[in-house]
């Protein structure tokens, strides 16, 4: 198996134990029928992914979540929407080809979809900067929502970064004013805008494109306010401490609905989406359409209204008295 997870492992031996046997059935037949015993092996597999898919830790998601085989941005772009027509640059400095966008339908909708896109090889990585954007990126993705926004466009964007490019020159350019004028920028846009977290939603990087009136994620996808090896390093003094510390973000698709902060998450086949990309992108399709049709109905000032107070309602929190030692202490409580 290519790109084995650790985790994986069991899965792994018991597909090459029933690969040979589907090779060599001549080699184990002592007493046993060759259809029986791969039936018997067959059901094993099942039952094992079964087993280790539905225990992952939060570590094990952000694995799946960075598997290089998984769908990126241009694979969904490609599948899920028709006529897509790029487009390029931000007008002001150069193109960034860690962000894509432009033109293309989504169903019966005309829209302008917009993501942040990985190389699938070194070549490519480092073309596509690991799907990390300068400042020219999100300049270039706020020119395009502005373009949807004069032209009555919807707009998808499709998040999977693992943040913002965090050099000197990015630092030069101004990459947290980027980013920052985007989140201001696309709370005030009048057409609809759905955000679907891909893979990885790292920070800012994520944030300058995730302000919506829905936002989406896959099962296996994550979305935080820091990678967990950045959060090891601070509070930890050790990156190595990266699971302990992906448990206490909370930033997997189940923890994130329970928070409110995403409106919905999108299974996943078992094992991830890399393992059936034309089911995934056919699930991501669906509920993009789901929810676009009830947003298009909605009047521009409600939608306004309900996308303001959806991320003003983010990080609310209320104080309870609690004893402890018998002694009361006030402890802070996450309002979800």
């Amino acid at each position: 198996m290519r790109h084995q997870l650790d985790f994986e492992k069991p899965i792994a031996e018991l597909q090459a134990k029933l690969d040979e046997l589907k090779k060599h059935p001549d080699t184990h037949s002592l007493g046993i029928s060759f259809e029986e015993e791969v039936a018997t092996i067959a059901r094993k597999l099942e039952e094992t992914k079964r087993q280790v898919f539905s225990n992952l830790t939060p570590w094990d998601k952000i694995k799946i979540a960075r598997h290089p085989k998984r769908p990126f941005t241009l694979d969904y772009i490609q599948s899920a929407f028709t006529g897509f027509s790029e487009l390029h640059g931000d007008r002001l400095f150069a193109e960034d080809r860690a962000i894509v966008g432009g033109f293309a339908c989504l169903g019966p909708h005309k829209v302008i979809v917009i993501g942040t896109q990985k190389g699938r090889d070194t070549k490519e990585n480092i073309m596509r900067n690991f799907g990390s954007a300068h400042p020219e990126g999100y300049r270039k993705a706020l020119r395009l929502m502005k373009l949807a926004d004069k032209f009555g466009l919807p707009i998808i964007t499709l998040v999977d970064t693992a943040g913002a490019y965090p050099g000197i020159g990015a630092e030069e350019r101004h990459i947290a004013e980027a980013i920052a004028v985007n989140l201001r920028e696309m709370t005030l846009l009048e057409v609809p805008v759905i955000a679907a977290v891909i893979g990885e939603g790292g920070s800012g990087g994520a944030l300058g494109i995730g302000v919506a009136d829905r936002v989406l994620i896959l099962e296996n996808a994550y979305y935080s306010v820091i990678s967990p090896e950045g959060c090891a390093a601070i509070l930890w003094k050790d990156r190595a401490a990266a699971p302990k510390a992906a448990e206490a973000l909370k930033i997997t698709a189940r923890h994130l609905l329970e928070l409110g902060l995403v409106d919905e998450v999108i299974p996943e086949p078992l094992g991830g989406a890399h393992t059936d990309q034309e089911t995934t992108i056919r699930a991501l399709q669906q509920c993009l359409l789901k929810h676009l049709d009830a947003l298009v109905r909605i009047p521009v000032a409600e939608r306004l209204r309900q996308r303001y107070a959806k991320f003003r309602a983010f990080g609310h929190y209320h104080e309870e008295e609690a004893a402890l030692a018998g002694n009361k202490s006030i402890q802070p409580q996450v309002k979800t």
